[in-house]
């Protein structure tokens, strides 16, 4: 009889288990969390004060800047001959860029945005308010504004500094720069995040890229492409029968470690671009950064391994970085899940660009800049379309049977295309046929540290560090016969 009492109480609380189970199941479905954060914070805090959001804003913009240290130690995908210039071009991108943006690149991109003072002179084409921050510019917000732009702007330089790597003239890279960062980086930016034409596109939508898989990524990939094609492949690269050889980096270890620091910054540039502490967003929008760029760079060390059966770390960090830049213009409207899928096609995309870019079109890609930043980039504008969810902003995609930001989008897709490729054809093959862009094949079989920097990067290197020993082992040895003597 006991034993009888024991089964049915066990049957029983086997019963209350799984209805209490299925009961709190059913509450999570049925009620609904709280994406935006909206209800949270009005729960939890009366308001932030706007000194919050200055330094929100402000830390974010110092995370980003330090991102330009990730950049250069990608430069171990360059022989040690070269890894001088490619640093060079990222420092001058880094210093010359922000140089450039305040002088033309941030009026051109936010005047007429009257998104802070000062900023109410443009059109839906190109803004020329807010030059040099004179005026009524000189304004905390808008200096804030400012600060916050200039240094996301330094990636354009980074982007085909990578693509360009080993041998292009310093001067080139300057005045390729200069033409960039002004025209193809501030006028398509001023069209999605000045509030221009593509901004406000009669569909009823206008195009979203929250953190700048087009503006940035696409178009500086974009012209890099157009650079490198202009350029023509590093001395060895292609055969005769036009087979492609595999040049190799000189430290994948940077490699490794630069991809985390960009990771690192990464996570507050997308967050950082809510430009306010109180968008509780942010939490969704940092997680949505990390499961995209791991999500890339899982699929990449999977492909890799299935295709040759060795894992290539160096791959599978550019498939990292290839899941960060998709994410970045969705990362604000998309669920994890999607973030997911993005980062994982991100990946793939990243492995077949390269193929595409060196195997048909025959363009020489030493860090496979193109690939990760103008292919991915383009992806990443295409993902808000299908992916977002309608849980901020109101913006909504496929996935909730809207079409209408996928048009948008798909417009903004094309708009990159044309004008970044056009603008980009004209600015390197313009410079190739007038001043010269390229290095002389002596200077690029020697190294460009010597020639362009006049001192190596690993000075106490090979050669240099072995006639250091032979003279120290020399001397050791005159003392040790003197003290036998």
């Amino acid at each position: 009889m006991q034993n009888m009492c024991r089964i049915k109480m066990s049957r029983f609380g086997l019963v209350l288990f799984c209805s209490v189970t299925m009961f709190f199941l059913w509450a999570n479905c049925v009620q609904a969390g709280d994406p935006s954060g909206a209800f949270t914070f009005t729960q939890s805090f009366e308001g932030l004060s706007t000194s919050g959001n200055f330094v929100w804003i402000l830390v974010a913009a110092f995370l980003i800047l330090f991102m330009q240290a990730g950049f250069m130690l990608l430069g171990g995908l360059v022989r040690s001959k070269n890894m001088l210039s490619y640093m060079a071009h990222c420092f001058m991108a880094t210093t010359a860029g922000v140089f450039i943006f305040w002088l033309f690149g941030f009026a051109f991109m936010f005047g007429g945005s009257h998104l802070a003072s000062g900023l109410d002179k443009g059109n839906p084409f190109i803004g020329y308010g807010g030059f040099m921050l004179l005026g009524d510019t000189y304004d905390v917000k808008t200096i804030l504004l400012f600060t916050f732009m200039a240094v996301v702007a330094t990636f354009i330089g980074s982007i085909i500094a990578g693509a360009v790597a080993e041998r292009i003239k310093f001067s080139a890279f300057l005045i390729a720069g200069l033409l960039v960062y002004t025209f193809a980086y501030s006028f398509y930016g001023h069209w999605i995040w000045g509030e221009g034409w593509l901004a406000k596109l009669k569909l009823g939508v206008g195009v979203k890229d929250f953190a700048g898989s087009g503006v940035v990524h696409a178009i500086g990939g974009i012209c890099a492409f157009m650079g490198a094609w202009a350029l023509g492949p590093r001395i060895g690269k292609f055969n005769k029968d036009g087979s492609s050889n595999h040049i190799h980096g000189h430290n994948i270890a940077y490699v490794l470690i630069g991809t985390v620091v960009l990771a690192f910054g990464w996570l507050a540039y997308d967050a950082g671009s809510t430009l306010a502490i109180s968008e509780l967003r942010s939490s969704i929008i940092a997680a949505n950064t990390l499961l995209a760029g791991i999500s890339g760079a899982v699929i990449v060390v999977l492909y890799t391994y299935w295709k040759s059966r060795k894992a290539d770390i160096a791959e599978a960090c550019n498939g990292a970085l290839g899941g960060f830049v998709a994410v970045s213009a969705p990362c604000a409207f998309i669920a994890p899940w999607a973030a997911v899928i993005i980062g994982l096609v991100g990946g793939l995309l990243m492995c077949g660009s390269v193929w595409l870019v060196e195997r048909k079109f025959r363009v020489d890609d030493p860090l496979g800049a193109v690939s990760v930043h103008g292919a991915n980039g383009l992806w990443g504008l295409l993902a808000v379309g299908i992916f977002a969810d309608g849980s901020y902003g109101g913006v909504s995609g496929l996935i909730v049977g809207s079409g209408q930001q996928f048009l948008a989008q798909l417009i903004a897709f094309a708009t990159a295309i044309v004008w970044a490729g056009g603008l980009g054809f004209v600015i390197f093959f313009g410079l190739k046929h007038t001043i010269g862009i390229r290095v002389s094949e002596a200077e690029e079989l020697d190294g460009l540290d010597m020639h362009i920097h006049g001192t190596q990067c690993y000075p106490a290197d090979g050669r240099y560090m072995e006639d250091i020993d032979a003279v120290m082992r020399k001397h050791i040895r005159l003392g040790e016969l003197v003290n036998q003597g």
